[in-house]
């Protein structure tokens, strides 16, 4: 017999972690190669993860709940000898190990843990981690950091930041210095954050604290827009069996525009910026609570109708359960139809680590002084664009709108032209 380890794999691109929410096994149970293990939560997907062996579950080295990074163990399995990622389980302690029988995991660092250590030169050994065993985790991590109470390597222990030194660096009091918990009074209602919507909160704290986001509008007048699609959408639906949205328009126009504006179509890395080569274009998803962002891929090269069409199998994928980490990955850009809920005017959180994403406002008649002064009711509606300002600026954002913009209120009236 053999150990042979199981870890959390990546289940979609840029996702680093993941949440174990249900096991599906215990110790003692045999399993099947490809047999499910246990259930896992990210912030784009739910998931099983199935098991590389055929064999019987000895340890569960992951409890429900625990957040583990991409490529950290969760459990072991004794299987027949295979050759290789055998893992030989030693009956005697590591040094580190014996150093504190009350932490066993407080030396074992994730690849995510030891990079923000790097990055910010924190001392590990000085740090209490709340993990399992001890182990230190990146919301350890997190937390120091914005307290501004960082262990720093071969430094004596900072205190933390005076209220005049947070002003000095910009930093609001709130989010440096840790405030107590809030607690509820007779009549309030608790709602435990678990699941996907602590994965989404986790991202967009990521999101905002990692990305300088700047904002900017444009008002389009899609009235000719408006006009071609409610002259055709009845014939359409009767032929292709699927809605003709507003939506589908605005993603072709801005597929169309990312292709002459490529820096667009970019993301951060450090000490360079990436530009991608396939305009892959993310859209959210609402569900009654929670939100996914399937891609639609290489959507340059596809027409309205195409794009129409996987929207809606897209949406019927998250609805009914059936997306697959897949669908969630190679997003370069994102937007979002905030106008579906009324909203007219939004700054959306960009998608980590893309460089902008694009809210569509609700589409609205309002009156507009027209070539000779005359007032005439318009369909109007506002583009919001939040961007990342390490790698864009205002400048090429503005002639990207400006060419959204005019592919639609320059639309072909050709029904052919959706095809």
């Amino acid at each position: 017999m053999a150990v042979e380890k199981i870890t959390m794999p990546q289940l979609g691109e840029s996702v680093t972690e993941g949440t174990i929410s249900t096991w599906l096994v215990k110790p003692g149970d045999s399993v099947k190669k490809y047999d499910p293990l246990a259930e896992v939560q990210t912030d784009k997907v739910n998931a099983e993860i199935p098991s590389s062996f055929a064999g019987v579950v000895k340890e569960l080295v992951a409890s429900e709940g625990d957040t583990l990074s991409v490529g950290e163990i969760i459990c072991y399995i004794d299987t027949e000898e295979s050759g290789e990622n055998v893992v030989k389980v030693s009956a005697s302690p590591s040094p580190e190990q014996t150093v504190n029988e009350e932490q066993p995991n407080k030396y074992r660092y994730s690849p995510a843990v030891l990079k923000m250590s790097q990055e910010h030169n924190i001392d590990l050994e000085r740090v209490d981690g709340t993990g399992k065993g001890g182990r230190i985790t990146r919301k350890d991590l997190q937390r120091l950091i914005e307290s501004g109470n960082i262990l720093k390597v071969g430094e004596p222990q900072q205190r933390p930041l005076s209220e005049s030194a947070i002003e000095l660096a910009g930093i609001k009091q709130a989010e440096a210095i840790p405030v107590a918990p809030v607690q509820s009074t007779a009549g309030d209602i608790e709602i435990p954050v678990s699941g996907v919507r602590k994965v989404i909160a986790t991202n967009m704290l990521r999101s905002k604290h990692e990305i300088p986001h700047a904002w900017t509008m444009v008002e389009v007048d899609v009235t000719d827009l408006v006009a071609f699609r409610d002259a055709i959408k009845d014939d359409f639906k009767k032929k292709e069996s699927f809605s003709l949205t507003y939506f589908a328009f605005f993603v072709k126009a801005v597929a169309t525009a990312l292709k002459e504006y490529p820096i667009i179509n970019s993301t951060w890395a450090g000490d360079k910026i990436i530009q991608k080569k396939d305009i892959n274009i993310s859209i959210a998803v609402a569900t009654d609570n929670a939100l996914y962002v399937p891609v639609l891929k290489n959507a340059d090269e596809k027409s309205i109708k195409g794009i129409a069409r996987e929207i809606t199998e897209l949406a019927q994928k998250v609805r009914t359960g059936k997306l697959t980490p897949t669908d969630m990955q190679g997003g370069t850009f994102t937007v979002n139809n905030t106008g579906s809920f009324g909203s007219v005017q939004s700054m959306g959180i960009i998608n980590y680590p893309q460089a902008a994403i694009l809210q569509v406002e609700s589409i609205v008649k309002r009156p507009v002084i027209m070539n000779g002064g005359m007032f005439a009711a318009r369909d109007m509606v506002n583009l919001c664009m939040s961007l990342d300002h390490r790698v864009l600026d205002g400048l090429v954002c503005g002639r990207f709108l400006a060419r959204v913009k005019g592919l639609l209120e320059n639309i072909s009236k050709d029904p052919s032209s959706i095809y």
